[in-house]
């Protein structure tokens, strides 16, 4: 499993580079611009330890993290933090948005995009993907695509080797009350010419 797509969606040849100091080609398995995430294969003639998926859906605001990467070219860099926040929107490079990131303010520097948030316990719950900034430095706000979310895309992407998305069709709207203020639940809107919704 890799890199985000952002990080590798223009490269011409993909190099991982091991913590021993081996350095072997990467083939492009599949890609999801729309969630931002890429699969990659590397053949390696010693085995391979994988790192252990948690379950970011069990996740707390508080819980302790540390962010994995390469900021600015130095490599193994780890910071540590805190969750700050579950299930933020932000747009992807697929322009779509994600619904469901994890916020950190575990120091994420560019050149994180793609390495690990791991659990005090090294469990990985997510992957470095964007930072919040107005200027060039840390503002302590970054951001990982959950660990569950990570799972799905890459199964797809393993067994078809991209992601088959479903569409209904329907147009929704949020609902409101007589005050204009959101409540739980959507209208239909209408039905999208010629999807499934009209089938």
């Amino acid at each position: 499993m890799s890199a985000l797509h952002h990080v590798i969606g223009d490269a011409d040849e993909i190099m991982v580079i091991f913590n021993d100091g081996r350095k072997l080609k990467a083939e492009i398995v599949g890609k999801d611009p729309k969630v931002d995430l890429a699969v990659l294969r590397v053949k390696s003639d010693k085995s391979l330890v994988a790192v252990k998926f948690g379950d970011s859906d069990v996740e707390k605001i508080g819980d302790w993290v540390m962010a994995i990467g390469n900021p600015f070219g130095l490599d193994q860099t780890l910071t540590t933090g805190i969750i700050s926040a579950l299930k933020r929107r932000l747009p992807t490079s697929g322009g779509r948005e994600l619904a469901d990131a994890i916020q950190t303010d575990a120091a994420i520097n560019p050149g994180n995009s793609g390495g690990a948030l791991v659990t005090a316990a090294g469990e990985l719950i997510g992957i470095n993907t964007a930072i919040l900034s107005h200027e060039q430095g840390v503002e302590g706000i970054g951001f990982a695509i959950p660990v569950n979310l990570v799972r799905g895309v890459a199964a797809e992407i393993e067994s078809k080797g991209r992601v088959v998305r479903g569409w209904s069709g329907i147009g929704v709207t949020d609902l409101t009350d007589e005050a204009g203020n959101p409540v739980a639940g959507v209208q239909i809107a209408g039905f999208y010419r010629g999807s499934p919704a009209l089938g």
